[in-house]
């Protein structure tokens, strides 16, 4: 992708729930350290009249207004797609879309949340036991996270979801691209867990506006890895029952920021500098971020 050719540049994020989104601070301080004018709005869906059924409105909007590209998040990272002219490989094996670079005319969809959380999970759990992994969400975020842990190496993966139907789909999509891996629906979550190496969460439980935690603590053991999406708390009450237990964690920070590293060179072609971006959002989370402690442990 050819790098910006002016020093202004704009983009947006369209979701619902919003406000608290660190990705617009991430994109416009990397691109201020880049010399650009960059400037990044929300689309809450939460406060636009029409909500969900202004998406094909609000791509044609920010077009109109020049914009460069787009973030995509929850509930649109699949609805987004009939409206779209091209999908790069890996959205189109996920079918979920969370970039959109608007170029020339065109509406491109990527994904950057599958090498965002396959980024995040090398750098803070390296070595992490892959043999056998439980998932837990089976959404767009889910998609991404199953494709991740099965190309770093995953060789069972169990999916939950409370759609059981949604995790079927999932189990076999990610089988036609996975093959030679073991990709299975879960059934009952307390026999897998039992045999489970490790555990990601995929699912909105943890968030500010949905507390709790996606499974029962005491399906929690020593020797299980624990990897969350939720960045917004950090420590979510997954992760600190998963530490007080004794597992190596994963915040979903790394996720959050490898996933705007991806967007952000996408949209402008620039190449964005991975350790200024982990360093501003850890300034911004007040806390060191867990991807880049040695000893391991996001949207």
């Amino acid at each position: 992708m050819a790098a910006v050719e002016h020093s202004s540049f704009r983009a947006g994020l369209i979701g619902k729930g919003i406000q608290a989104s660190l990705t617009p601070a991430m994109h416009m301080e990397e691109g201020r350290a880049q010399g650009l004018d960059y400037r990044y709005v929300l689309l809450d869906l939460e406060r636009i009249d029409g909500g969900d059924e202004r998406l094909p409105n609000l791509l044609s909007d920010a077009e109109a207004k020049g914009f460069g590209g787009l973030n995509i998040t929850h509930p649109c990272k699949q609805d987004v797609i009939p409206f779209l002219h091209t999908l790069s490989e890996e959205a189109m094996a996920l079918g979920a879309v969370n970039t959109v670079v608007l170029r020339d005319g065109r509406r491109h969809g990527h994904n950057t949340d599958w090498w965002g959380f396959a980024e995040s999970f090398r750098r803070g759990l390296p070595g992490a036991n892959l043999r056998s992994v439980v998932q837990l969400g089976a959404g767009g975020a889910g998609a991404a996270t199953a494709f991740a842990i099965l190309r770093s190496g995953a060789e069972r993966l169990t999916i939950f979801d409370q759609d059981a139907a949604r995790s079927t789909a999932l189990a076999e999509s990610m089988k036609q691209h996975f093959p030679d891996r073991a990709v299975v629906a879960g059934r009952d979550l307390s026999r897998e867990m039992a045999s489970a190496t490790g555990l990601i969460h995929a699912t909105p439980t943890g968030m500010a506006k949905y507390p709790g935690l996606p499974l029962p603590a005491d399906l929690l053991d020593p020797s299980l890895w624990v990897a969350e999406i939720v960045y917004f708390p950090l420590r979510t009450e997954l992760l600190i029952e998963a530490e007080k237990v004794g597992c190596r964690i994963l915040d979903g920070g790394g996720m959050a920021v490898f996933q705007a590293v991806g967007a952000f060179a996408l949209f402008t072609g620039l190449e964005p500098d991975e350790d200024r971006m982990l360093r501003h959002f850890a300034e911004m989370t007040r806390g060191p971020l867990q991807p880049v402690r040695a000893a391991g442990g996001g949207r």
